[in-house]
């Protein structure tokens, strides 16, 4: 399988060099190291791994996952095995491999943010965290970091204040305003932004009248939510300063350029893991080949390149 690192697909994030702007999303692609057999870490542009607490968490009750028309539904709950172990077991087998690793982090407390950061902070192996904000403030009645402008700013300028490394914060698409909030990361001391994460959603089983999650509710993801997530993009690049990362129903090179062209310096690829494990770096190679046939030198040139309207 021919390697998709050119010379074409170089880029930067936050200053951090990346073979290709294709990155595994965090929820999707574990830990990374479990995908080790499947593909070539090698030729990852980066893995976002799933997303890290202050403690393990078992996550939510089954079924956790629904397909539903041109994508799926999930509600996993946050699963996973705590910072500590994270460190411990999964980040000594990543550090064999040259991918640029970013950590996932989210808590219900700001204090929980901070204290996860703190035990990464002392970490090697990492590049960069980013912030799941798509979590109810226990400690504010359960208002969402996401849905509250004040309130995301006081966690980002908690965590920059003690981060070592970049902070990325990934905006979730269930707000009333996604340039509001995009600009409050950024006012905060946010490094970059990533969007969109999932849209709240509900499937229903029409005979047992029953939802088809165990949860009730989950996170629509996949091709389904695709032009939204483009308008999203678009909405944040022309907000904010700081580099914009894109993610929503990437499947196909073709629509990793759509992103970028919308406003993204990187895109993250998901739900297409599911159905192909090896598709970011099919999606990269086919971005490539994109490149190509358009003669265009350098994929940094496409970011931000629609042609309606100005920032």
């Amino acid at each position: 399988m021919p390697s998709p690192v050119s010379s074409r697909l170089s880029a930067k994030l936050c200053g951090i060099p990346l073979r290709n702007p294709v990155l595994a999303a965090s929820g999707t692609f574990a830990y990374g190291i479990e995908f080790e057999s499947v593909l070539d870490l090698e030729q990852v542009g980066g893995i976002v791994v799933k997303g890290l607490s202050k403690e393990p968490m078992n996550g939510n009750p089954e079924p956790r996952v629904y397909e539903a028309e041109a994508g799926m539904i999930n509600s996993i709950g946050l699963q996973n095995i705590g910072v500590r172990a994270f460190v411990a077991d999964k980040l000594p087998a990543l550090r064999r491999h040259s991918t640029p690793v970013f950590a996932n982090v989210f808590g219900y407390e700001i204090d929980d943010y901070v204290e996860v950061v703190r035990v990464l902070n002392g970490a090697e192996g990492l590049v960069a965290y980013e912030l799941n904000v798509s979590c109810p403030n226990t400690k504010h009645g359960g208002i969402y970091f996401s849905s509250d402008p004040a309130l995301l700013a006081q966690l980002i300028s908690a965590v920059k204040a003690i981060a070592t490394r970049p902070v990325m914060v990934k905006l979730s698409p269930n707000v009333a305003s996604i340039p509001a909030v995009a600009k409050a990361a950024e006012d905060a001391g946010a490094d970059a932004i990533s969007l969109v994460n999932t849209f709240i959603s509900l499937a229903i089983d029409p005979r047992t009248r029953k939802p088809r999650l165990g949860a009730g509710f989950g996170g629509l993801s996949g091709p389904a939510i695709k032009p939204i997530a483009l308008r999203m993009v678009h909405e944040a690049w022309r907000t904010v300063k700081i580099p914009v990362v894109g993610l929503g129903g990437i499947g196909s090179g073709t629509d990793a350029a759509e992103f970028m062209i919308a406003g993204a310096s990187a895109v993250q690829v998901g739900t297409a893991t599911f159905w192909d494990p090896r598709s970011p770096v099919r999606i990269a190679r086919e971005l490539d080949a994109f490149l190509q046939n358009e003669k265009i030198g350098s994929v940094q040139s496409l970011t931000g390149t629609l042609d309606w309207g100005k920032k």
